[in-house]
């Protein structure tokens, strides 16, 4: 679900596009211009329904987006900050930090979705009555049709309460509302996402096995999807609830070994690397400053033949895209800006100096420990363990 390129902002709002959209643009206009458009409009050249096929796949498209902003529109005024929108394969995802703070902000985020597309359905389908009645093309009409019939099915779909579709969510605020277990609600609509991702791949391979419709394996496709994106959401949830209150100071590793930027790669391995057990390194200028960070993935990427005229600053990745953190920010707040030409660590800095370097192997032994806690809680029951602070050892760069 990465962008592959940007479509602009809506809103302040970036919106972008996954190449897989193409395939699904393409199936999506050869099935209207094929079959859909011809046997509800009869009689009109070819290149008529291919075009009128492109129009319409494209405001299905939009009327996707529509339903993504609301997504995200409602997020944002509730206080969640929404890193953009992606349109893909499936469909679309609104990409939020953070979670809703209560279940009645989780229930209205979830739910205007199906609204949207709902509304949509409604439109498109006055718009083709009133089409109907003043006498406007078939081909016409029968566009504005499918768009109401594929918005009413995806608002449909969408509502079935299985995590990750919206419908899933609704049921997590239900569940959390009446429980006030916000983990238990997470994993009840989990569950219920899995078990529909896999009500869905039987219902594909029994389709594909007994009538070589090659639907069915769109089915599965869409099964597999559903079940992966599920078991990410409870480990996600996991996740948090073991991260929950621990600070960067926590876990960072204090005090990292910055080496010179203007040294040669062949003389940084021989000087740092070899002679320090990490496998990453701020870099400094030669006056001293922190500019960028430098791992072992990036260096390797040097030819050896150009290893002893390249220097470490030019393979580095720049200051500007290393994540920054503050010791007091929470970790949660931290882990969806480690990404990128970092390699997935941080820099940690405070009162304008390097203080720290957070890695993933420091987030790692984070949750090891939190596992052996939960495990210590289990096997003493009613026992009063007390805990030692998340950040007891001195992790790795």
């Amino acid at each position: 679900m990465e962008e592959s390129f940007r479509l602009g902002r809506i809103a302040g709002i970036r919106v972008g596009v996954n190449w897989s959209v193409l395939v699904i643009f393409w199936l999506i206009s050869w099935s209207l211009a094929g079959a859909v458009l011809p046997q509800q409009a009869p009689g009109r050249p070819p290149g008529s329904y291919w075009l009128a096929g492109l129009a319409t796949a494209v405001l299905f498209f939009v009327s996707l987006l529509a339903h993504e902003l609301g997504h995200a529109l409602v997020a944002r005024r509730a206080g969640l900050r929404v890193e953009g929108i992606t349109l893909w394969l499936f469909g679309g995802v609104a990409r939020l930090e953070g979670e809703s703070r209560d279940p009645a902000t989780e229930l209205r985020i979830a739910g205007v979705g199906p609204l949207i597309s709902l509304a949509v359905a409604a439109v498109a389908g006055l718009l083709a009555l009133a089409a109907d009645a003043v006498g406007a093309s078939p081909l016409v009409v029968a566009a504005l049709a499918w768009l109401a019939r594929i918005n009413a099915m995806l608002a449909l779909f969408n509502l079935i309460p299985a995590a990750p579709l919206d419908g899933g969510r609704v049921l997590r605020a239900l569940v959390w509302r009446r429980t006030g277990d916000r983990r238990r609600a997470v994993t009840v609509a989990a569950r219920a996402g899995r078990l529909f991702g896999y009500l869905l791949i039987g219902i594909g391979l029994v389709e594909f096995a007994f009538s070589a419709n090659f639907g069915g394996l769109w089915f599965v496709f869409l099964g597999w999807f559903l079940l992966s994106a599920a078991r990410a959401e409870e480990s996600g949830a996991r996740l948090r609830e073991a991260l929950d209150g621990v600070r960067v100071r926590d876990v960072m590793t204090p005090d990292p070994v910055a080496g010179p930027g203007w040294y040669t790669v062949d003389g940084f391995l021989e000087e740092y690397v070899l002679r320090h057990r990490h496998s990453a390194f701020p870099v400094k200028s030669f006056e001293g400053a922190l500019i960028g960070l430098v791992t072992l993935a990036r260096l390797k990427t040097v030819p050896a033949g150009q290893r002893a005229a390249t220097r470490v600053e030019a393979v580095a990745c720049p200051l500007a895209e290393v994540p920054i953190a503050n010791p007091d920010e929470l970790l949660l707040d931290l882990l969806p800006r480690l990404r990128g030409c970092s390699d997935g660590r941080a820099l940690v800095m405070a009162d304008g100096r390097l203080a720290g370097i957070v890695s993933p192997t420091d987030i790692a032994r984070t949750l090891e420990l939190a596992a052996i806690r939960d495990r210590t809680r289990v096997a003493r029951p009613g026992g009063h363990e007390q805990p030692g602070p998340p950040g007891a050892w001195t992790g790795q760069q």
